[in-house]
């Protein structure tokens, strides 16, 4: 019975792969990726000649079995895209698979855009909450943030350059204008960091067009919120209303802002009407 090994990769410079990642690309038997052109383009760099089969959201299914086959006659190599696979990338479910057949499984640690992006953000570390890539939907986005509203953890997550901007948004709505670290292009040539709140970052964007994929770092829940007055929750209040959230919506985002119970804030939307 073979090995699987989950290979870090690089991010965007080919120099961050490390010497043990060299040597197990080289020495397995086969070598699963997410993208196969790119896995060639980072082999052939180095003038590894190992055989890559793919290993993509969809085919992940029907390839479980035949990689488990190939594991049986030797070692595999696991890699995404970029960065470390199973983070925000395919590769769970043939780690996963590996173990309940019994197969021993060792990472091989590498690049990884989340570490890189609070490693430099300059927020606190201490504790944080990865949230991977937020989902389309626009209901599953906002129900998602309410969930984590109140979370004092540094809060990180993945956004393409088209959704970034509305992201953000709902980010500033859900969440209250909280410090951001815009991190885009990680270890690129074009790599850059931006640093302040929500609404600056809506701004900065507006003026500067987004391209590249960016890593969000967002400040967490402040650890005790004085309570709004009740003046500015009725404000809150109306506009989540007149947005066209339920009551039951904007009292869950407006207790989660302004340190009110989610009941009294509830009762007073009832009272507005």
């Amino acid at each position: 019975m073979g090995t699987l090994y989950v290979v870090g990769t690089p991010i965007g410079n080919l120099e961050d792969l490390t010497f043990r990642a060299l040597r197990v690309l080289g020495e397995v038997a086969l070598i699963a990726a997410e993208d196969t052109r790119k896995a060639r383009i980072l082999l052939d760099h180095y003038g590894i000649h190992t055989p890559v089969t793919s290993f993509f959201e969809g085919n992940e299914q029907r390839k479980l079995e035949p990689l488990l086959a190939a594991l049986e006659q030797g070692d595999v190599a696991l890699i995404s895209e970029a960065g470390m696979p199973g983070i925000s990338d395919p590769g769970f479910s043939l780690v996963r698979a590996a173990l309940d057949a019994g197969v021993t499984v060792v990472p091989v640690p590498g690049p990884s855009a989340l570490i890189a992006a609070l490693a430099a953000a300059g927020l606190p570390t201490a504790r944080f909450l990865f949230l991977g890539f937020l989902p389309r939907k626009a209901s599953e986005q906002r129900a998602t943030l309410q969930e984590i509203a109140a979370v004092r953890a540094t809060l990180v997550c993945y956004e393409s350059p088209r959704r970034v901007q509305a992201t953000l948004a709902l980010l500033r709505e859900v969440l209250g204008n909280r410090p951001v670290v815009l991190c885009r292009e990680l270890t690129k040539l074009h790599e850059e960091f931006w640093r302040g709140d929500l609404e600056g970052a809506l701004a900065f964007l507006e003026v500067n067009p987004p391209r590249g994929e960016f890593t969000l770092v967002i400040g967490g829940a402040n650890p005790e919120p004085a309570a709004w007055e009740e003046s500015r929750v009725r404000a809150a209040l109306a506009e989540k209303l007149r947005a066209g959230l339920s009551r039951s919506q904007a009292a869950r985002e407006v207790a989660a802002l302004s340190g009110w119970p989610r009941r009294d804030v509830y009762t007073l939307a009832g009272e507005m009407g």
